[in-house]
């Protein structure tokens, strides 16, 4: 779909001041963010952007996403009433997802709102793209700005296709495509199992699409503890999804002379036939689209290099996936708040990635922070490991249905703090959090073993892990 509105058109860039005090590149939502605030700092502040202000996740991403994953997972909840108390028919109708999305998620991908909401901070937006023209200078169309204080880059990422023979002799779905749906197709082959993936494949599957995953990895969820993956594969398989692992696509063509279906073709001679593909293995970037040589990037890059403050180069800054330093909107938001306190000279904390939360959310929930067993134990930590199954815990038991789930925790026993933790299972990405704070805070684990944990919860499992180690 393309996601160039037809309204809300902004400045032309032949109207645009010679100078400005900064240029935002890209207003995803790292990008709005920054401008924005500056804007409301009272600096005049060009925002650039041929998309939609607000980028991949209100459009695209985390918000339609977690819609679909609402109304999924209200389907699966109602297929476990039998086994629970009483009968329920489930009958899956994509149209009122379909309906929200457009209705209340992304006003029908019109960004509009979104436009007013920064001129009127005093923002000047453009709907264009930009390219760098040295550290302190823009060109924006015919147009050429200044910047006084400075550039940030947040010109985000895309999805990424794989360069798989034939790939491109057939329609190509991506989270874009799903987004956009009004209906689902009857099959599907989903290439790449990360978060992505694996949330839109699970959705697709309760509103009763056959899917089959492939993923070249070795696993799903492959940069997520083995633990958390053997989990989320059992429930996969229970719901039905067919899923490879450790294989690659090496063939793709149309399923029949007149264009209809795909056929793919594994390295293994597994032949795979479905109404469409989705690929979700991954996110790019495009640095020399936007001049980064004219900074001292390389253009071949795949994400900008930056400090602990958000610095490319002296009077440029970058913010959100471009920089590559977790591909996600906390992430970016984050990330926003210290560029505008550098671009105004106040003092702020540096960027740090030892606690980075993230969540897939698939059912179970998969969360986790900080470090994995196996990177703890590379980058040469002595290290304790805790696992706790979820249906072992007292709440866990009490669930009973759907409470497949893990509670992992990685310390290093020299400082006898957590270095990272997975939760996985029901509300996993909730309990996450005090894990998240632990990780984050370096908290000791005999002040974590002092606390009351309530009953029953989820989040007590973490007490049973604790009382492992």
């Amino acid at each position: 779909m393309d996601d160039a509105p037809t309204t809300a058109a902004g400045t032309d860039p032949l109207d645009l001041p010679d100078e400005a005090d900064v240029v935002v590149l890209g207003l995803g939502i790292a990008g709005e963010a920054v401008a924005g605030a500056l804007a409301e700092e009272g600096l005049t502040v060009v925002g650039v952007d041929a998309g939609l202000v607000g980028g991949e996740c209100p459009y695209w991403g985390c918000i339609p996403s977690k819609m679909m994953i609402r109304a999924a997972n209200a389907l699966a909840e109602a297929r476990r009433v039998p086994a629970l108390g009483g009968k329920v028919e489930v009958t899956p109708d994509w149209r009122p997802v379909s309906r929200r999305i457009r209705e209340q998620a992304t006003d029908d991908w019109d960004d509009r709102v979104a436009v007013e909401r920064f001129e009127k901070k005093g923002g000047i937006f453009v709907r264009a793209r930009g390219r760098l023209e040295g550290p302190g200078a823009v060109r924006i169309g015919d147009a050429r700005v200044r910047a006084r204080r400075g550039v940030v880059i947040a010109t985000g990422t895309r999805p990424a296709v794989p360069p798989v023979p034939g790939i491109d002799t057939v329609e190509v779905w991506t989270n874009r495509e799903v987004a956009t749906a009004q209906n689902l197709p009857a099959s599907v082959v989903v290439l790449g199992a990360g978060a992505i993936g694996t949330e839109l494949a699970q959705v697709m599957a309760r509103f009763g699409t056959r899917v089959v995953i492939v993923e070249a990895l070795d696993r799903v969820l492959p940069l997520e503890e083995p633990e958390a993956s053997a989990v989320l594969t059992d429930a996969f398989r229970s719901e039905g999804i067919e899923v490879h692992t450790g294989r690659r696509a090496v063939g793709v063509e149309p399923d029949s002379a007149d264009g209809d279906g795909v056929r793919v073709h594994l390295d293994d001679g597994t032949e795979l036939v479905a109404e469409r593909l989705l690929v979700a293995t991954g996110r790019a970037t495009d640095l020399a689209g936007i001049g980064a040589d004219t900074i001292g990037v390389d253009p071949t890059a795949r994400f900008v290099p930056v400090d602990d403050h958000l610095r490319v180069t002296d009077g440029v800054w970058a913010v959100g996936d471009i920089t590559g330093k977790g591909l996600f909107t906390h992430v970016g938001a984050h990330q926003a708040r210290i560029v505008v306190a550098d671009i105004c000279g106040r003092d702020s904390e540096p960027f740090r990635e030892h606690a980075i939360p993230r969540v897939t959310f698939t059912d179970p929930e998969v969360g986790s922070v900080g470090l994995s067993e196996a990177a703890a134990r590379e980058a040469g930590l002595e290290v304790a490991v805790a696992v706790q199954p979820v249906p072992h815990t007292a709440r866990g038991w009490l669930h009973a249905v759907g409470n497949e789930g893990v509670i992992k925790l990685v310390v290093d026993t020299d400082r006898d703090v957590l270095v990272g933790a997975t939760s996985v299972g029901p509300h996993g990405g909730e309990v996450l959090s005090m894990l998240a704070l632990a990780v984050h805070a370096a908290v000791p684990l005999e002040t974590l073993r002092s606390m009351i944990y309530a009953y029953p919860t989820f989040h007590r499992g973490v007490e049973d892990a604790l009382g492992q180690l």
